[in-house]
């Protein structure tokens, strides 16, 4: 009787360890699905093109990456090697997709990643000033603006930069027959926004928390930003080629962590 009662109670001690288990199982299960999920998303603008070396007006029309602008890229993509890029996004100007592509191969853990192009995130289209001199188009802006050179280029923001371009491009449409005018602001933002929104949404969809690549062009990441976020302002001279912007994106907001974040190329070059 007592070897029974013995037997009993091992059993009913295992049973209750097997429940304390299962419900400390539950416990982190239940702890995992409550975890905020975040995305980070790695904004980068395309290295230097040949446009860029001549200072022409570089919107939707597109030229080849320089030796000099390959060679930060792939800095670049050295220093974020370490990244585990779940997804890599470009626009399909062939400037940033030659840009996510190089970096995408120099990663240890998404080096088979095929990059995803959405025309969304296009530079802005500057019309009948493409392929210009950028400084015809910025004094015709100064011009129209009734400043001078250097206070429009100190005071610049997205917005007055391609609301300024839209009208002055409107004048010129006609005579040149371009099928393609110039962009407002509003026209650019929403795209952007409407790019961005559907990447996050895919990405929160289908992975959760993780690391996005998005390679994309100096004007149209800043208007992204200044959507994003009431205080952003261009850093002076611009986003630099091959420099990454970080956004955070938790509980549906987006959070910003670095602007013009050069350490990468620096780090790579190394």
């Amino acid at each position: 009787m007592k070897k029974a009662l013995k037997l009993f109670g091992i059993l009913m001690l295992g049973l209750l360890v097997v429940a304390g288990c299962g419900n400390e199982k539950k416990e982190e299960s239940s702890t995992a699905k409550k975890r905020p999920e975040e995305l980070t998303l790695y904004i980068v603008r395309h290295g230097k093109t040949m446009l860029n070396t001549t200072d022409r007006v570089q919107g939707w029309s597109d030229a080849v990456l320089t030796k000099a602008g390959e060679d930060a890229v792939t800095a670049a993509g050295v220093g974020l090697k370490d990244i585990d890029f779940q997804n890599a996004y470009s626009s399909d100007s062939g400037r940033a997709i030659q840009t996510a592509n190089l970096i995408v191969k120099e990663n240890k853990k998404s080096s088979d990643l095929k990059v995803i192009t959405d025309e969304r995130l296009r530079e802005f289209n500057f019309g009948t000033y493409e392929g210009d001199l950028n400084y015809t188009m910025w004094q015709d802006i100064a011009d129209d603006q009734g400043v001078t050179l250097e206070e429009f280029l100190k005071n610049m923001t997205p917005e007055s930069f391609a609301n300024s371009v839209a009208k002055l491009d409107a004048k010129n449409v006609e005579e040149a027959k371009v099928n393609w005018p110039a962009e407002d602001y509003k026209t650019i933002t929403t795209r952007l926004q409407a790019g961005l929104e559907d990447i996050v949404e895919k990405e929160m969809k289908n992975e959760g928390s993780g690391n996005v690549l998005i390679a994309s062009h100096g004007l149209s990441i800043s208007a992204l930003l200044a959507t994003l976020f009431d205080d952003y302002k261009i850093p002076e001279g611009g986003l630099k080629n091959a420099s990454v912007c970080t956004v955070k994106y938790k509980d549906g907001k987006y959070t910003l962590d670095k602007v013009n974040d050069l350490s990468y190329v620096e780090a790579g070059q190394k």
